[in-house]
């Protein structure tokens, strides 16, 4: 597989990445199977990651990377037990180190003029070399792009997609912590990142925040804070507990927001989600939110956390979602691998 960096603009090429909402071929998930990742709680978590896809399943392709057959032999009895549409579900053997595909999974972007999909695979380090190894996630965008005879670009610098939120109309939301984060791309600054966004993802602006939740590992990823839900809304998570380490985070990004002004210089409209309670293992705190959300084609899929915010949270997120099912699936154990439903997948969208 050839590696070295592409250079293209996909922008200038009429290249974009659609909205999470706009319609799905697949969803993409790996397997999850990293010990490491759930010490002490990997066989507890597998109930719920069925139930999301499940829901998911309903209205769209399921695409699973597994490492090998017996692993895929595993999934679809745990699948099975959950009542799943296995007719709706394809396994690849593609191995991989971890779970997280939102991040080492493919970026598809769409040209809807000439009919056209290609795979960005941007460089992958574990969030800044935390968990080595993850040499076989660095390489899964090319492979499935391979698989599926998709042109594929390497930018050569280092991406998550749980960085990252899009409205589809052009503009992305991120994070300062995570992406100016020295243990990234020390060689870029602002600037230059911000061609980077703008070339391989088609977008034409950059809307950045400050800080993530406490307990979040990636250095601030944007889907545990802040989410479009269409093109000129967001959603935020807010703590309402003024002595909660949380608080001034989710205030300042909330202030912030209210400054933003989109292309069009209209301003964004802002609906605030809570923040659960915390959540708390083996005396480390979780980054437990309600943010984490995945927008599927039938369906909403929403980390719960079995506290009273659920409910609210729910309501909410129903609000700004008419034209889909919102669910609640409870994240308890698996948020334990600091991460929920939208880290855990990479929608592959469809060319309208």
């Amino acid at each position: 597989m050839d590696y070295r960096p592409s250079t293209i603009d996909l922008k200038a090429s009429g290249f974009s990445f659609p909205a999470e909402w706009a319609p799905h071929v697949a969803t993409w998930l790996s397997w999850p199977h990293k010990e490491a990742s759930w010490p002490g709680k990997i066989q507890m978590i597998y109930h719920r990651y069925c139930e999301f896809i499940k829901e998911i399943a309903v209205g769209e392709m399921v695409r699973i990377n597994v490492v090998n057959k017996e692993m895929e032999a595993f999934a679809q009895q745990q699948l099975t037990l959950i009542g799943a549409d296995l007719s709706k579900i394809e396994f690849f053997e593609f191995p991989t180190n971890d779970a997280w595909c939102r991040d080492h999974g493919p970026a598809f972007l769409i040209n809807p003029e000439t009919k056209q999909k290609v795979v960005v695979d941007w460089g992958y380090n574990a969030w800044g070399d935390k968990y080595p190894p993850y040499d076989l996630d660095d390489v899964i965008p090319t492979r499935i792009a391979e698989y599926y005879n998709l042109p594929v670009y390497h930018p050569g610098i280092v991406m998550e997609g749980g960085s990252v939120d899009f409205n589809g109309k052009g503009t992305v939301l991120t994070t300062r912590a995570c992406l100016l984060n020295q243990n990234r791309n020390p060689h870029l600054n602002q600037q230059q990142i911000e061609g980077y966004l703008q070339n391989y993802y088609g977008v034409e602006q950059v809307l950045w925040l400050g800080d993530g939740i406490i307990g979040d590992d990636t250095d601030g990823h944007i889907d545990d804070i802040t989410r479009f839900v269409n093109e000129d809304t967001v959603v935020t998570v807010v703590e309402e507990n003024k002595s909660d380490e949380n608080y001034h985070i989710l205030q300042e990004n909330l202030q912030a927001l209210k400054t933003m002004r989109l292309i069009n210089g209209k301003q964004l409209n802002i609906v605030e989600l809570p923040m659960p309670d915390p959540v708390i293992y083996d005396d480390q705190r979780l980054p437990a939110s309600y943010a984490n959300f995945y927008i599927g084609n039938a369906a909403v899929v929403v980390p719960t956390y079995r506290c009273a915010n659920d409910d609210k949270a729910l309501d909410i997120l129903t609000q700004c979602f008419p034209d889909r099912k919102v669910v609640g699936v409870d994240s308890t154990d698996i948020i334990w691998g600091l991460g929920s439903f939208h880290c855990l997948s990479q929608q592959e969208p469809e060319i309208i």
